[in-house]
């Protein structure tokens, strides 16, 4: 599968936005929803503007997942970067409805660990999944996350309490980080 990954941009606005709100029903069946004042274009370009300046002052990288053809098919993030003493990050993705199941995300982590393995110099990366996204898991798996715990009820949803199943990986793991190709 061929993705490539690059960061939000200005020109991102209206795909962006056509994306989020054409996926939103589907994400916030699985995700807590963004505010109601993020699906529309002074939304989407606060949030772009945020994106950049979180990735200037090394708290964290957003990128816009495309497939072979350029279309926009997900989203990939480092979140939570710490430098001093942990030269850690926190993984987020999520690939629209209608492209789900192709290996898209499996393709779109697997760069972004070659990025935030490579340029951006850190040693872990954490993820976390919901006990029942077994998808999301093998995710993970295939791209050398070890799971090291779970949490009862550490995530909230529409009222409900759900088990996380947590993983990492690290840096020297002896596993291959695929090229950076299209990143």
């Amino acid at each position: 599968m061929t993705v490539s990954l690059a960061p939000p941009a200005a020109a991102d606005v209206e795909p962006l936005l056509a994306f989020e709100l054409a996926n939103r029903a589907f994400f916030e069946a699985h995700i807590n929803a963004r505010p109601a004042a993020y699906y529309s274009r002074d939304g989407v370009a606060r949030a772009i503007a945020a994106a950049q300046a979180d990735a200037l002052a090394d708290r964290g990288y957003q990128f816009l997942v495309r497939d072979a053809q350029g279309a926009l098919v997900g989203r990939v993030n480092l979140g939570h970067v710490k430098r001093a003493h942990f030269h850690s990050a926190v993984l987020g993705y999520r690939i629209g409805a209608d492209f789900g199941g192709r290996g898209h995300a499996g393709a779109a982590v697997g760069r972004l660990l070659a990025i935030g393995f490579g340029d951006l110099g850190l040693r872990r990366i954490e993820a976390d999944a919901s006990v029942a996204n077994v998808a999301s898991q093998r995710v993970l798996r295939r791209n050398g996350f070890v799971e090291y715990g779970r949490s009862r009820r550490s995530f909230e949803l529409d009222g409900t309490w759900y088990d996380r199943v947590h993983f990492e990986r690290h840096a020297d793991t002896g596993l291959a980080v695929p090229a950076r190709e299209g990143a």
